[in-house]
């Protein structure tokens, strides 16, 4: 007996609702706690205990330039999908060994940085955290390799979701957490607990089920690995039907929201809105709606595929900018504020849900680390340059303009969706990716 006409949506939602119900997801999920925990222990905890012990404000610049390795961690990753450790991957395949190796590195860098005195010993507790910071984008590279591989396509924004989900738990416990623990014990100590917290990751390395791999054997030739390594993953992905197209979206599909943020802070001080006032506004209602977002997204994601999903997420991050222009002319208005924030992130995570679902179904996966790695390099890079010339544009159109030209930032990348969507029909990016 089939179900009613009118049953069978419900059901249809039902069943994308429950692509998160999986042991695989729960897996995941613990992964990107262990992947969010480090980052701002090389960031703005480092920087508050570096000031809080009385360091300069110009050595602190300095030295958090030691995070420098998320930014170029495409040109060590092609490591981890062609090198073997030894005797590990009899038992627990490439992925989890190199998983469990680099987490147990990155216990001690994180021990080792908190055992160093910023009056005395300043240099070495710059190279500690250097290493920490190398060892965190290794774990990041090798957990998104892992991600992709595991989930068939229809459960990458799911995944997507709950990497993002445990990823921001993980900087709350960093931040936050490392923060209020300070206040009652020493910073050494408080290191040794955050390093204990990634023994989260090693459980998942444990419990979860190793990839089925499809890489074929590297040459064993030096030169020929190398080409393999390095040039293979980029030829591969230049074989696609609409490449450059695709790379123009990557760049562009968060562009307006970049430039937008790049002034958010700038626009509520203009307001006269406190610091308490937008803590409590963007770093805590603003965080529960993004995680309420993204895991929309992977829903969405699951119900009608990948690219209709950009679509949806794209149309909200860019409608959602007016808002801004709404509060601009609204002046001080807590209210309008929090409505603002609300729907801009709750779109923002939506959209990046789909994002990163499309951004992992891209790599082909006998090259998963490689190509997942430049793809977001690209992305950051991006982010990071075209915002550049947001505070110029804010000056130039004042604040409600300045946000209405975020919205309109956004149609580049919908004409690019939609031309993608004619040569893939069927959405078939991963399918497109094993094949080209």
């Amino acid at each position: 007996m089939t179900a009613a006409p009118e049953t069978a949506p419900v059901n249809r939602w039902r069943s994308a609702l429950g692509v998160y119900l999986t042991r695989r997801q729960l897996v995941i999920l613990l992964m990107g706690f262990s992947s969010g925990l480090p980052l701002l222990l090389g960031f703005s905890t480092l920087s508050f205990w570096l000031r809080e012990t009385g360091v300069s404000l110009a050595a602190i610049g300095g030295l958090l330039t030691v995070a420098t390795p998320y930014s170029l961690k495409f040109l060590w990753a092609p490591v981890f999908d062609h090198v073997r450790i030894p005797w590990l991957p009899r038992w627990l395949g490439l992925r989890r060994s190199w998983l469990l190796v680099i987490q147990v590195a990155l216990v001690a860098s994180i021990v080792v940085v908190g055992q160093g005195n910023p009056q005395t010993s300043l240099g070495f507790l710059a190279l500690a955290a250097l290493a920490m910071a190398f060892l965190s984008a290794s774990q990041d590279i090798v957990i998104d390799a892992y991600r992709i591989e595991i989930l068939d396509e229809h459960e990458q924004g799911a995944g997507a979701a709950m990497t993002q989900a445990g990823y921001r738990v993980g900087m709350l416990a960093s931040g936050a957490g490392a923060l209020a623990l300070a206040d009652f014990i020493d910073w050494s100590l408080v290191y040794a607990i955050m390093a204990g917290l990634i023994s989260t990751g090693m459980l998942a390395a444990i419990i979860g089920a190793e990839p089925v791999s499809r890489r074929p054997p590297p040459p064993k030739e030096p030169l020929k690995f190398l080409r393999h390594a390095m040039l293979d993953p980029l030829k591969d992905f230049a074989g696609r039907r609409g490449w450059l197209l695709i790379l123009a979206f990557v760049l562009l599909y968060k562009y307006g929201d970049a430039v937008a943020g790049a002034m958010a802070n700038p626009f509520y001080v203009d307001l006269g809105f406190s610091g308490v006032e937008i803590a409590s506004v963007t770093n805590v209602f603003g965080v529960v709606m993004t995680m309420l977002g993204v895991f929309v997204g992977g829903v969405i994601v699951a119900r009608i595929g990948i690219l209709p999903a950009l679509a949806v997420g794209g149309v909200a991050q860019a409608v959602t900018n007016l808002t801004f222009a709404w509060v601009a002319t609204q002046g001080h208005d807590l209210t309008a504020l929090t409505i603002a924030v609300g729907t801009d992130m709750f779109a923002g995570g939506l959209g990046s849900a789909a994002f990163v679902a499309y951004l992992s179904a891209l790599c082909n996966l006998a090259f998963t680390a490689t190509q997942y790695a430049l793809l977001t390099s690209l992305m950051a890079f991006g982010r990071t340059a075209l915002a550049a010339t947001s505070g110029f544009m804010a000056e130039w159109l004042g604040w409600p303009g300045f946000f209405v030209a975020t919205t309109l930032l956004a149609i580049p990348a919908l004409v690019l969706l939609w031309y993608l969507a004619k040569l893939y029909p069927g959405g078939g990016t991963r399918t497109a990716a094993l094949s080209a």
